[in-house]
């Protein structure tokens, strides 16, 4: 039969290591020292070793005993991680959740979340910031970051929530009276809108192992997608969206999809956070839910 040593048997010995002699381990137990030392005797018979040794005025482990302490050590923290995670998820989400998200992927994406969230939770409060500056979350008090792009390395903690997917469209009225557009190409004797919030607007596009850079001079570029979406939707040329953007205008027949296949690498969507140790409630709520919704909000356009 496999030797078994309980928690409290660890906790007594780490105790002796800790704190050097029986007498401070029991005060720190709050039990008496003829206790600690028969616990730590019944350990060693159990292991079939070592692990101080002894005398009348000295206590020292032995090469066995920090080993074992060491590995005891880390068992005893994970559980305690443990049983605090799951205290912690048990607990009803409450209080002022601080949430920050870009301009447009908020006011699409993030509001329909946060009322969710609202809806489910009635002891939570929110409080969001739509801007596309970088936020520094620790700095100045925010919960989650909804993030879109790759992050840069830090300290802080992320779930991937998914990924945008996108598209190349133009109105109908726009492709009616244009030149034909079959091949990458084509795109060269077309109006183009381009979303380009810094630096010189391209698009560099793929369609499985092909990849193609389209540097033409735009007809229009625009820091905002949306104001993108709208001149496309007033015929003005073709644009590059992300799907969730379009798809509902694709349904209703006001954009048609544009050399299907080609478009940017998709871009991965981000919760950020200070941390998942031991991480509030209402934080651990509101990420699941991001990511549940997510998946079923945006996943299927792909």
């Amino acid at each position: 039969m496999a030797t078994t040593i309980d928690f409290s048997e660890m906790q007594a010995f780490i105790a002796v290591v800790t704190e050097g002699s029986f007498t401070a381990a029991a005060e720190r137990l709050e039990t008496d020292k003829a206790q600690v030392s028969r616990i730590v005797r019944r350990m060693e018979e159990k292991l079939g070793a070592r692990l101080l040794n002894r005398s009348t005025r000295h206590l020292s482990v032995t090469e066995v005993g920090r080993d074992y302490f060491e590995r005891a050590s880390s068992i005893l923290t994970a559980a305690e991680a443990a049983e605090a995670s799951v205290a912690q998820q048990a607990q009803e989400p409450k209080g002022r959740l601080k949430v920050t998200a870009g301009a447009e992927f908020g006011t699409t994406q993030v509001d329909g979340w946060i009322a969710a969230f609202l809806r489910k939770w009635p002891k939570v409060a929110v409080e969001a910031e739509y801007t596309n500056r970088l936020v520094d979350i620790i700095h100045e008090g925010i919960d989650v970051a909804i993030r879109i792009g790759p992050l840069q390395d830090s300290e802080l903690s992320a779930r991937r929530l998914g990924e945008l997917t996108y598209g190349l469209y133009a109105s109908p009225e726009y492709l009616q009276n244009a030149a034909s557009i079959r091949t990458i190409d084509d795109l060269k004797h077309h109006d183009l809108i381009m979303h380009a919030p810094r630096g010189r607007p391209a698009w560099t596009l793929v369609n499985g192992e092909k990849t193609a850079k389209v540097s033409r001079e735009p007809r229009c570029v625009l820091n905002n997608t949306m104001a993108a979406r709208n001149l496309a939707l007033s015929g003005l040329g073709i644009v590059q969206l992300p799907k969730y953007m379009a798809e509902h205008h694709v349904g209703d027949g006001s954009l048609v999809g544009v050399l299907p296949g080609w478009a940017r690498v998709p871009v991965p969507v981000h919760a950020v956070f200070a941390s998942t140790r031991f991480m509030d409630p209402k934080v651990r709520g509101f990420v699941d839910l991001c990511r549940d919704r997510f998946g079923r909000d945006l996943e299927s356009l792909r």
